[in-house]
């Protein structure tokens, strides 16, 4: 495993978009972690594994609002 310098937290926000985030560090305003840890390069090929639908929350629950009309 990498130092804990070279370690990296899946961080999401409240719409359920993802990005990477330096496990020693606080999230920015709006993010919270997810659960993973690991070098960055684990922590994109867990977003690219579960980031299946990139349009943000808010968007998705319009569609299925506008779909149900």
């Amino acid at each position: 495993m990498a130092a804990d310098a070279d370690l990296y937290d899946v961080v999401l926000n409240d719409e359920e978009q993802y990005s990477v985030w330096w496990a020693d560090r606080e999230p920015p305003s709006g993010w919270r972690r997810e659960g993973t840890r690991g070098t960055r390069e684990e922590c994109l090929a867990h977003i690219a594994e579960v980031w299946t639908d990139m349009r943000p929350l808010s968007l998705r629950r319009r569609m299925e609002m506008d779909s149900e009309v």
